[in-house]
């Protein structure tokens, strides 16, 4: 088998190890790529629901980060290794420890996700009001099909169907089958799925358009608002708008709009990662080094594992960067759908702004742990297992609430999506440049359900505290790579 060392995200592998049969007790070595002839096919029994519980099982046992977290499971009990594998972890999920961290998926298919960039689909974020029962698109990728066919932030999408003379509406959807139901109704994530759907643009017009999927770019730094230049008064302030870290890209993306801050004498940053569900640990490290101008050689985190594992512990620092900045003031805005990468970054900051860093928006989701992803290639099998936990320069690393109960500063402020991203006036953008410019704002209860605003809903029950509960990202019960990634992404 191989072992991937990921980043602090649902997916993706950083580093890779050889590691032979039972034994991966030798540390990682980073590995090239280059293309090797397929094998030939495995039998049968090889890659059979036994072998590949047998296969999870020697994972979690040498590697799981909370070994006493583990339970006994019967393989004869379950039908799939993903039932499986929630069985074994059940004790760290039942006290916060690996909310649904742990799971199996394609190699082909997230190997495709991170080398290429791209998906399938309409393009568009959906979170629903589980309350109303209503639907809503937070935001759009310029180069699908739903952005060209008039879906954009702040859309409410009410009815869907195969063709105009069956729509359903979502109301109807959600009441019969909950979210699962509408999430079906929009079809499997593949290019050539045609959906008719009816939606209402925010200026109240309504629409109706048969829409097909198709593949698109997973595009981390929008051109329209992802990197520009605010002011509050005199002041210049840099704002990032990062989607994902999922794309090795979006490292590239970034330098060039540091360049941009830098040119500019830009010392104030706004980072919006608000829908941002993780990534790449590698792109993460790379924007810290951009808000490391003077501190090369200091510590940015560390990654710690099991004590048996202590060998792999990793400690990053922060390097050289041509467009860095040194920061003085950062808002971080967040909701309780950003996670991992997105919270390394901010926790990494901690021990170097203090008091000049404030959490914006709403409590992350909290996921201080990263999955290592162990390979049975000839079964196309990947077990992400958490096996490491992140911890900045001061040792800090225990926000399994989310951050708002370790950033210094908090500022509540709602998700507003009457307004684009980017646009002062949001509301989650406002708060933030109050906070830097010295203004009052309402702070976040931290670890509370009052300060969760959407979170990763993947069975259609609450995996977390929700504020509030109707704002939620539309996930499958097994999402795909890149929805692990980008919740609520069709």
């Amino acid at each position: 088998m191989t072992f991937a060392r990921t980043a602090l995200s649902l997916v993706l592998a950083l580093h890779l190890a050889a590691c032979g049969g039972g034994d991966s007790s030798a540390p990682p070595v980073a590995v090239g790529g280059g293309g090797t002839s397929a094998p030939p096919p495995p039998p049968p029994s090889a890659c059979s629901l036994r072998a590949q519980q047998d296969f999870a099982d020697r994972v979690l046992n040498e590697w799981y980060l909370f070994p006493d977290l583990l339970a006994a499971a019967n393989p004869a009990s379950f039908s799939n290794l993903d039932d499986y594998l929630d069985a074994r972890v059940a004790p760290a999920r039942a006290v916060n420890r690996d909310r649904f961290f742990t799971f199996a998926t394609s190699i082909a298919a997230e190997d495709a996700l991170v080398n290429s960039g791209s998906s399938a689909g309409f393009g568009i974020r959906l979170f629903y009001d589980t309350a109303a029962r209503r639907l809503f698109v937070v935001e759009a990728y310029e180069s699908a099909s739903g952005f060209a066919a008039g879906l954009d932030r702040g859309v409410e999408i009410t009815a869907i169907g195969t063709t105009a003379a069956n729509l359903q509406t979502v109301s109807g959807l959600f009441a019969s089958g909950g979210s699962q139901a509408v999430a079906n109704a929009l079809g499997p994530p593949d290019a050539g799925v045609t959906r008719v759907l009816r939606f209402v643009q925010p200026g109240g017009a309504i629409v109706e358009r048969s829409i097909t999927k198709t593949s698109f770019a997973l595009d981390p730094v929008s051109d329209r608002y992802g990197a520009l230049v605010l002011t509050d008064g005199a002041r210049r302030i840099g704002y990032i708008n990062l989607r994902t870290f999922v794309v090795a890209g979006a490292a590239g993306q970034l330098r060039t709009a540091f360049g941009q801050f830098a040119a500019q004498g830009v010392r104030e940053l706004i980072l919006d990662l608000r829908y941002n569900g993780g990534g790449l640990v590698d792109v993460a490290d790379t924007l810290g080094d951009l808000m490391g101008a003077g501190r090369v050689g200091q510590v940015w985190s560390r990654e710690v594992l099991r004590p048996s594992k202590s060998s792999e512990n990793i400690t990053r620092l922060f390097r050289t960067e041509a467009n860095a900045i040194a920061p003085t003031r950062v808002a971080v805005i967040t909701t309780g759908t950003s996670a991992s990468a997105s919270e390394l970054v901010t926790n990494s900051l901690i021990p170097y702004l203090g008091n000049n860093l404030a959490l914006v928006g709403a409590n992350s989701f909290g996921k201080p742990v990263g999955q290592f992803g162990f390979d049975l290639g000839a079964c196309d099998l990947r077990v992400r297992a958490v096996a490491f936990q992140t911890v900045n320069a001061a040792g800090q690393g225990e926000y399994f609430t989310g951050l708002a109960s370790v950033v210094p500063n908090t500022c509540r402020a709602d998700d507003d999506l009457a307004r684009p991203l980017g646009d002062p006036r949001e509301a989650s953008i406002a708060a933030a440049l109050d906070f830097l410019g010295g203004r009052t704002c309402t702070p976040i209860t931290a670890g509370t359900a009052a300060d969760v605003a959407g979170g990763i809903d993947q069975s259609q029950n609450a995996r977390q505290g929700i504020d509030r509960p109707e704002r939620l990202p539309l996930q499958p019960r097994r999402p795909g790579p890149a929805q692990h990634e980008l919740p609520g992404l069709f």
